[in-house]
């Protein structure tokens, strides 16, 4: 048995492809959890399945975009028929917008960012509560952002969907507490992920001052397997008494 009480749990990780989510995916198999990989790169998450069954342990893929309805039942389906249940939701899939302020977010971008980073997890959730609530509880942990808790670290739509996470996260924690679910979130601050792939600044429209106002005081860049440990941390019995929690991983910048 696995001192963080995680061996055999079933574990849903979003976005587990590629950065934080597949440290994350790869860190709870480490621990003897059997792992869901949900992510929109079919190639990606099928590797990170063979990353896990190479080292012993179990996985299965699920691709597909997670603000499609039809997919978060996939995932669902999948971890409750595969592995018998859902213990723990680590809602971690998103994408970045592209710096704008709001007189210069498009529609298309506010829909996109908001559909991906706070309605997916949302319907995921809402998803995966009954089953968590059938088994007698469950751990849920949203990746936030230091954009959850500043209005300059990123543009309007990602700051406004990081902020929705926080109070979905707050939302469940108080919810369903008497149900045996914790919800809790980690906030991470500069991190060497894909993520980055999304971020379009044009230095020509923004310039130096926009670029300086946004990650001033930043820190340094964070490796993902930092934010998947916190993230597991949070998951297992060890944090057991958590609940409605953001935890910054961010090297101080939340403390400036």
């Amino acid at each position: 048995m696995s001192a963080t009480g995680l061996s055999d749990k079933s574990v849903i990780v979003t976005g587990a492809a590629s950065g934080i989510g597949r440290a994350t995916a790869l860190r709870f198999a480490a621990e003897g959890a059997r792992v869901v990989v949900a992510d929109l790169n079919a190639v990606g998450a099928d590797g990170v399945v063979e990353a896990i069954e190479a080292a012993g342990g179990r996985a299965v893929a699920v691709p597909g975009d997670l603000s499609d309805g039809a997919v978060v039942e996939a995932v669902v389906s999948t971890a409750v028929g595969t592995f018998g249940g859902i213990d723990v939701l680590v809602n971690n899939a998103g994408v970045m917008d592209t710096m704008s302020a709001a007189a210069d977010v498009t529609d298309a971008e506010w829909e996109r960012v908001l559909r991906v980073n706070l309605t997916a997890p949302f319907l995921l959730t809402r998803a995966a509560l009954p089953h968590m609530i059938a088994a007698g509880g469950g751990a849920i942990v949203n990746t936030a952002s230091e954009a959850s808790l500043r209005g300059s670290a990123a543009g309007t739509a990602y700051t406004v969907s990081k902020h929705g996470v926080l109070g979905l996260t707050r939302s469940l924690a108080v919810m369903y507490r008497d149900q045996g679910i914790r919800a809790n979130a980690i906030a991470p601050g500069g991190t060497a992920t894909g993520i980055t792939a999304d971020l379009r600044i044009d230095p020509q429209a923004h310039g130096p001052a926009v670029v300086g106002r946004h990650f001033v005081n930043m820190g340094r860049i964070c490796e993902p397997e930092e934010q998947a440990a916190a993230i597991v941390y949070l998951a297992s019995d060890a944090a057991s008494g958590i609940n409605g929690v953001v935890l910054p991983v961010d090297d101080a910048w939340a403390a400036v």
